[in-house]
């Protein structure tokens, strides 16, 4: 469903085979047909072996896929098919590693397949290189993983939130066997994420789709501010009454919010724990670690504990979908028995990156711009420590040269 609804945003099916094509899964048959569900017209992408196939066999492939996820994936079945071609999370990635694909669809796809490796490593109780695929290492769902990830970079997207996250009930047949909703996997995936359910005895989030939405969601909740370009809508395979099986996709351009006086304004989570029994060159490491993961910043408070004991406040600032797994990495390389979160409004700056050329070479500066006014300017620190590194200049001196470059460039 995801990859029908990115080529129902205009994504022609010809681009989606040949890049599925460098990638050495044998002979493959995609089909794109444009279906009605609940009067929604859309494209059902649907994919089997071989050159060629009859009407039966493309209702047979129907009635055979994964009955997945409206809000994130497609229509899986987990149990009948390919089991016969399961592979391994390590062959996936090699196959995936050796292929014409982009490095951007190589990064995000084996993202997503170790993602699933990693939940249903830790269900059976075996390291992600052991794990053996089988629903998901089938033609279909290999097709349905690097292709969402060919679409995403097609499109040029910058940012994806996707909806609160909802699940329906009852149980699954899987290649393990018989499994309350959600399957296992799937909860493992959505670790920190929100996820609610609705009353209804379908599965719709499978571990494919769950890993996909965890790979790209950079926020849950309502669609935010923007201007609408274009609507695609994928096509589930299961007909649900009183309910439309597609997934929709809109794709547009932010429209930032504005506060008082032009700044721009977001919300982000504050993460904050109390530390008074751990090493401080520990805390620094952790402290880079939680930078390298993704946190937007870092800081350590001191502050004054129980029994008068000196302790340090972590505070961690960070975008809400990546809280869960900032919180773990707390968890699991500092003391801390909990974490304390709130969501906080800012105001910031417009901010851009341009490069100016210095007499020691080329440097990226950070911009801080108010209704197109220049406010403030901070040439990045790992772009003048690198270009130190080449040429043996201090990095105080390729600093200073850089603000300079851009107050001239203003100023001409």
């Amino acid at each position: 469903m995801t990859v029908g609804a990115l080529c129902d945003l205009g994504l022609k099916p010809s681009a989606f085979e040949w890049e599925l094509g460098k990638v050495e899964i044998g002979d493959f048959h995609a089909h794109w047909e444009r279906q009605v569900r609940q009067n929604i017209e859309g494209v059902k992408f649907s994919i089997h072996e071989g050159e060629t196939h009859t009407h039966e066999q493309d209702e047979e492939h129907h009635h055979h896929h994964h009955d997945d996820d409206e809000e994130a994936h497609g229509d899986h079945d987990h149990g009948e098919e390919h089991h016969h071609h399961g592979r391994g999370y390590r062959e996936i990635r090699e196959l995936i590693e050796r292929s014409g694909l982009t490095e951007f669809v190589k990064r995000h796809a084996i993202g997503i397949f170790e993602r699933i490796a990693k939940a249903e490593g830790k269900i059976h109780g075996m390291k992600p290189e052991e794990v053996t695929f089988h629903e998901v290492g089938a033609l279909d769902s290999i097709a349905d993983i690097v292709l969402a990830c060919v679409g995403i970079e097609l499109l040029k997207v910058d940012r994806i939130v996707v909806s609160p996250l909802a699940e329906g009930h009852g149980w699954i047949e899987a290649a393990h066997g018989r499994f309350p909703v959600p399957a296992p996997a799937t909860l493992e995936i959505l670790a920190g994420i929100p996820l609610g359910s609705i009353d209804e005895p379908f599965e719709f989030i499978t571990p494919t789709g769950a890993a996909i939405v965890a790979e790209f969601a950079e926020a849950f909740g309502p669609m935010p501010a923007m201007k609408i370009e274009k609507i695609g809508y994928g096509v589930g395979s299961r007909v649900i009454e009183g309910r439309p099986n597609v997934l929709r996709a809109v794709l547009g351009e932010a429209v930032t919010e504005s506060a008082a006086g032009g700044c721009e304004r977001d919300t982000i989570t504050r993460m904050e724990t109390n530390i008074d029994d751990l090493s401080p060159e520990i805390l620094g490491a952790v402290t880079e670690e939680l930078l390298k993961a993704g946190a937007l910043d870092v800081f350590l408070t001191p502050i004054q504990m129980k029994k008068n004991r000196p302790g340090l406040q972590l505070t961690v600032l960070c975008l809400d979908a990546d809280a869960g797994r900032l919180a773990e990495l707390i968890f699991r390389q500092t003391t801390s028995f909990g974490v304390r979160m709130d969501r906080v409004d800012r105001l910031k700056l417009h901010r851009s990156l341009e490069t100016v050329q210095t007499p020691y070479g080329a440097v990226t500066v950070k911009i801080g711009s108010l209704g197109g006014e220049t406010l403030q300017v901070s040439p990045e620190f790992e772009s003048c420590k690198a270009l130190s590194e080449r040429t043996g200049q201090p990095i105080r001196a390729i600093y200073e040269a850089a603000v300079q470059a851009r107050a001239a460039a203003l100023t001409t």
